[in-house]
């Protein structure tokens, strides 16, 4: 079904896109219907999700510092009452609840997610769609509040925004939660690393959930781990770019970006080169 040429290629769009606001879900169906591998494909659509395991450990391992003390403080709460005031305790229960709808969401709707909403034309209005929620939190949030200023709602609502990202492929999910994040008044440094952190039982959950399906109806093991392999070295090296451009940048470029290869994509389809 995918051969390595292939998985290499998809590796390397997954590790580029998965943590830059611009959608990971509709470049990767950008380039398989580039190279004529068919997007509906249930093996296809378990090995997208598989490789994305590279990128959530160049997470795990770029984050492991903080994860780990989130994860003590978690622990340390769960067994003394008396740590339980402390921010991280309640910021790794906040990730767990805020977690909760988008799994609820992706089982309800699975048919309709790998289905119809699976179409390049929803991708490429999602990618539009999602540019213009996007401009306007950059554009009116206020930048004001740290990750230390966040609260149970903040993650519910960043949380519970990666459904948009899984109901419209193209719309992003870290767009979705980093855009939810501006417009509640997160800076844009918070905002990210926030997204970062609210994907990583999401999109853990989605690679263990395909796993399966992407196994056993055609896609061989060694494009899945090389796929993989090159997810991961180049989520790694996107993640650190990234938490350097928005201590100095809006998200304007990304902006502009998406624009631009939302309406390439409507071009592409409307012509007949690529098949919805």
């Amino acid at each position: 079904m995918i051969n390595v040429g292939q998985a290499i290629v998809l590796g390397i769009v997954e590790g580029l896109t998965e943590f830059l606001p611009v959608s990971s879900t509709g470049h990767l169906k950008i380039a398989e219907g580039l190279m004529g591998i068919p997007v509906e494909d249930r093996a296809v659509i378990g090995f997208t999700a598989v490789i994305q395991s590279g990128a959530i450990a160049a997470v795990l391992v770029f984050f492991f510092t903080d994860i780990l003390r989130i994860a003590k403080a978690w622990g340390r709460g769960i067994v003394k009452p008396s740590e339980r005031y402390h921010h991280d305790y309640k910021f790794g229960w906040w990730v767990i609840f805020a977690t909760l709808p988008v799994v609820a969401v992706g089982v309800a709707a699975d048919d309709l997610i790998h289905g119809p909403l699976a179409s390049l034309w929803v991708v490429a209005g999602s990618l539009i769609g999602g540019s213009v929620v996007m401009w306007l939190a950059d554009r009116y949030g206020k930048h004001k509040r740290g990750e230390d200023d966040t609260s149970f709602t903040d993650a519910m609502l960043i949380g519970s925004s990666q459904i948009l990202a899984m109901l419209f492929p193209g719309f992003s999910r870290s767009g979705a939660t980093m855009s939810t994040g501006l417009l509640l008044g997160l800076d844009r440094v918070a905002a990210t690393r926030l997204s970062f952190f609210m994907g990583i039982p999401a999109l853990t959950g989605a690679g263990i959930y395909e796993l399966p399906g992407a196994v056993g109806t055609g896609a061989g093991t060694l494009p899945l781990v090389v796929g993989t392999a090159v997810s991961f070295i180049v989520a790694y090296a996107s993640i650190a770019w990234l938490l350097r451009f928005v201590q100095r940048h809006t998200f304007t470029s990304f902006v502009v970006y998406r624009v631009a290869i939302g309406l390439l994509l409507f071009a592409l389809l409307g012509a007949g080169t690529l098949d919805a």
